[in-house]
This record gives C-alpha cells, sequence and structure tokens, in this order.
C-alpha cells in the first residue's frame, strides 16, 4: 500500500516536461493514449494567461474608525510623518498610507491599522 502512495505522489509532482515524456512514453512503448489525463495535470489550457503575482502593495486607509487620534498616532509612527501630515491622511480617507511595499509588511501595517479600529485595504 505505501508503494501505491509513494507512486501517486510522484505522479503528482510531476513537472510539464515530464508529463509530457511519460504520455510519449506511455504512447509508443505500451499503446496507451493519456490524451485527458495529460491535458489535466498539464495544467492550464491554452489561451488562458497565467496571472503575475503582485509583488508591490499599496496600503490604503479608507477609513479612520472609532478611535480616529489612535489612528493618527499611528499613521504618524508607521510612516514617519509629522503629526499634522499623518492627520491629513486620516481625514482624507481614503487615502494611501504607504505605496509600493512588500506583501509582509503591507498585512503587518494593515493588522496594525485595523486593530488601532481602522478600515484598510490592499491594493
Amino acid at each position: 500500500m505505501a508503494d501505491l502512495k509513494d507512486f501517486a505522489e510522484q505522479l503528482v509532482n510531476l513537472t510539464v516536461k515530464e508529463v509530457n515524456e511519460l504520455a510519449t512514453i506511455l504512447k509508443d512503448e505500451y499503446g496507451i493514449e493519456p490524451a485527458a489525463a495529460a491535458v489535466a495535470v498539464a495544467g492550464p489550457a491554452a489561451g488562458v494567461e497565467e496571472v503575475e503575482e503582485q509583488t508591490e502593495f499599496d496600503v490604503i486607509l479608507t477609513a479612520a474608525g472609532g478611535s480616529k487620534l489612535a489612528v493618527v498616532k499611528l499613521v504618524k509612527e508607521l510612516t514617519g510623518l509629522g503629526l499634522k501630515e499623518a492627520k491629513g491622511i486620516v481625514d482624507s480617507a481614503p487615502a494611501a498610507v504607504k505605496e509600493g511595499v512588500s506583501k509582509d509588511e503591507a498585512e503587518g501595517l494593515k493588522k496594525s491599522l485595523e486593530e488601532a479600529g481602522a478600515e484598510v485595504e490592499l491594493k
């Protein structure tokens, strides 16, 4: 039974090139044409564009929420801006708090701002 599980795991982890080679071997040596299986394992159908993963995010403050003062202080701390500039961002929501940051940084900023009561979205 363990051998079958190992075999199944090897099949699932085949690359597209390896799937094509396997299909050729099955066809040439055994007379088996695995057309449907090869298409299912090979990946997206022709004509379907692969979407590039987004690497830079904008942290957008959509609303200050109930504790505006706490959000202003946090925006000031997170951005390094002065109190007046941070208040300007919060007052003009929806507004960008930070732009072009990594996914991890953006999610960290979002979490911090939401904990302070703000409404935030990532773009």
